[in-house]
């Protein structure tokens, strides 16, 4: 259902919100608080009137958002405080992340602690003073009730002005001081990945799997660079480390065992109880891992994964005109997690037959007490065998159980209330998603996959580009607000991966495009590294950079990553030359604090390895070129680039070099493989290209 369904048909008040097309801020429009969104009304109203600003963050499928709207935004008493004394400035999080950044880290800085609700109170000239993330309305669990926050706040702005702007100044100064330090004259070199590779195991959770205790986040970027650390060092615990923690988390509730798809994270060591949000990002850069590690595994566990996740996102995240959408609801009918979860008794009376029950409910942990607040989470924690040889049954015999269970569940599952969608299209979170269906397409042979991911690209290209610039945001048919680093650095990667699957020259020319916008745009010419906003944007009270991963990679480790790649398809030195200049301003930070680079740790792979150049002449669609593409996307390969060419598009080998005067043998398709200037001899047959990808 969409964000707004089932609400009141008369709201007794509505606000500014209602021409905004966030589902986020739609869901404030009825609230009595008198809402802006943020932007030139707001603000001059507030430097105007001299009041400060109650600035709320947060975003749409945020469960304690819901929560905070129920209790305080829409109590009229307590909107009264708010409307007097406050100017109030809703932003959704997911459309102003640049926002989001500055005033986090103001939080951040203030409590030691963030999140969403994020609340902040600036001065009229948006400089943080105070701050937090959820208040309840009144006080509780040792935080101040929101009345009494607002009444201080607004005291002490009235009466203590001098002390507010002694904080705001200092505050200021604060998120002004660089977040990385200069550029190291250190070497880059292969101990740097070993350091961080240690630290990052060091952290990790042999019972359960995943790093840390509760709650607990996937870590997809990190897990990706202990795929690499295998890789390169043949390093089995590295393996075991990633095997066990994909395998945990998709047998555990975190992962949406009928219908497919990663909720947000664990609230347990264990995986078992998620929040229940999905968000389009996590999906992306988790079905990428598991594609990852059944190239290396060629276990069907991690493809069965990919695939169901991958088919979760067609069905109810896609929309008809080729756009992912951003995220799912954590609650439905104003409960968490109630879509989700089964009594023993609806369980049995869905299924039926007393037998195919008992299997199903053994196997996916269903019991009368619950493993959820008396409800239960299907999980997986014991294996196929285990049961069947404890029920007496055979394995073949469990699993069809197993299947005739989750179809009839998940029908009835769905004529539940669903949770709400929020149906706001990202450019970034598209470029994360599109990389992984191209990459899906090619290392799972399958064509429906490719053209999801040719039509995604098609509507990005087509709806979020204006003047030649990538938009962050589109919804009901608007596009809007300047792109952010990510935007660009996710969209090239993906554009990027679409060539190198399909061979197509327009998805290299639109990635070289977009790249060079981003150096344009984002480059700081003076210390290095790409700013979050472009040259373009609105001047704010810091440009900040983005460094470190959070829930999605950092900017610059995804440009850094992007240009290594183009350099090598296109012979620009230059691109190069910026991924180093990244690496070297964070070079220190990289082995100190490994966990939070993942996803640059995998860039600098890349560079510190002699990436693989494959070439592969020949008709795309004719069954000898496939074939020669299928043996290079079945292997494991991350340092690698790949460009395709029918041998007569002399425009393609003018934009990549590494396809200049390759040409078919014996009018067969033909594969080059190079190693740094250096090439094996063409090959035409699939068994002699593994022996050169295997060396």
């Amino acid at each position: 259902m969409s964000i707004n369904e089932g609400q009141d048909a008369a709201p007794r008040h509505t606000n500014r919100l209602i021409h905004e097309n966030s589902p986020y801020l739609q869901q404030h429009a009825h609230n009595p608080v008198d809402w802006y969104a943020w932007g030139p009304d707001a603000l001059d109203r507030a430097r105007r009137e001299n009041k400060p600003i109650m600035l709320s963050i947060g975003y749409s499928a945020c469960h304690w958002c819901h929560r905070l709207r129920e209790e305080s935004f829409e109590n009229e008493q307590i909107a009264r405080v708010m409307n007097e004394h406050f100017v109030n400035i809703k932003v959704d999080r997911e459309e102003r992340p640049d926002l989001d950044q500055i005033y986090m880290n103001a939080v951040q800085l203030l409590t030691g602690r963030g999140g969403w609700p994020l609340t902040v109170f600036l001065t009229p000239d948006l400089v943080p003073f105070f701050g937090g993330t959820y208040f309840p309305p009144e006080d509780r669990y040792n935080i101040p009730g929101f009345p009494r926050v607002l009444h201080g706040i607004a005291e002490a702005f009235r009466d203590q002005p001098d002390e507010v702007r002694r904080a705001a100044d200092q505050m200021l100064a604060e998120l002004r001081r660089p977040n990385a330090s200069g550029a190291s004259r250190e070497a880059l070199s292969v101990e740097m990945l070993d350091a961080a590779y240690r630290r990052i195991a060091g952290n990790y959770d042999a019972e359960f799997g995943g790093f840390g205790a509760a709650p607990k986040f996937p870590a997809a970027m990190n897990l990706e660079f202990l795929l690499r650390h295998d890789h390169r060092t043949n390093s089995p615990d590295a393996r075991e480390m990633v095997e066990r923690t994909c395998r945990m988390i998709a047998e555990g509730g975190m992962y949406d065992q009928l219908g497919g798809g990663f909720h947000r994270y664990s609230t347990d060591a264990r995986w078992l109880v998620p929040h229940f949000e999905k968000m389009l990002y996590d999906n992306a850069l988790l079905s990428r891992l598991y594609l990852h590690v059944y190239q290396l595994t060629r276990d069907p566990f991690y493809r069965r994964v990919a695939e169901e996740t991958l088919d979760y996102v067609v069905r109810e995240m896609t929309d008809p005109a080729g756009g992912f959408y951003s995220a799912q609801d954590a609650d439905s009918e104003g409960v968490e997690g109630k879509f989700f979860v089964w009594t023993l008794e609806e369980v049995r009376e869905v299924i039926g037959d007393e037998s195919d029950a008992d299997l199903f409910c053994a196997y996916y942990d269903v019991t009368r007490e619950g493993n959820f607040e008396g409800q239960n989470i299907l999980n997986v924690p014991r294996s196929a065998g285990e049961i069947a040889a404890q029920a007496e049954v055979s394995v073949e015999r469990l699993m069809e159980a197993i299947s005739r269970g989750k179809s009839l569940l998940f029908a009835a599952r769905a004529l539940r209330v669903k949770p709400g969608r929020d149906e706001k299209i990202l450019t970034a979170w598209n470029g994360l998603m599109l990389a992984s269906f191209a990459e899906a397409a090619v290392i799972l042979d399958r064509a429906d996959y490719l053209a999801v991911a040719r039509s995604n690209a098609d509507f990005t290209l087509t709806h979020l580009v204006r003047n030649d610039l990538f938009l962050r945001s589109y919804k009901d048919g608007q596009a809007k607000l300047n792109g952010y680093l990510d935007d660009y650095a996710y969209m090239v990667d993906g554009l990027l991966t679409l060539y190198e699957a399909t061979g197509e020259r327009r998805w290299a020319e639109s990635a070289l495009d977009f790249a060079e916008r981003m150096v344009d745009e984002f480059w700081d010419p003076i210390e290095g590294g790409f700013f979050y906003t472009s040259n373009s944007h609105e001047q704010l009270i810091v440009r900040t950079k983005d460094y470190l991963d959070n829930a999605t990679p950092a900017g610059n480790s995804v440009a850094a990553g992007v240009l290594l790649r183009l350099s090598v398809l296109t012979g620009r030195e230059d691109y190069q030359r910026k991924a180093i200049t990244i690496f070297r301003t964070l070079r220190d930070q990289l082995v100190r604090y490994s966990s939070a680079f993942g996803f640059l740790l995998g860039a600098l792979d890349f560079y510190l390895a002699v990436p693989l150049e494959v070439a592969i002449v020949g008709d795309v669609t004719a069954a000898d070129t496939r074939a020669l593409a299928a043996e290079v996307w079945k292997r494991y390969l991350p340092n690698k680039v790949v460009a395709q060419t029918s041998g007569a598009d002399e425009a393609e080998a003018e934009l990549i070099p590494l396809l200049r005067a390759r040409t078919m043998l014996g009018g067969a398709a033909t594969a080059y493989v190079c190693e740094h200037f250096a090439c094996h001899q063409p090959v035409t047959s699939p068994a002699e290209l593994a022996g050169q990808l295997d060396e």
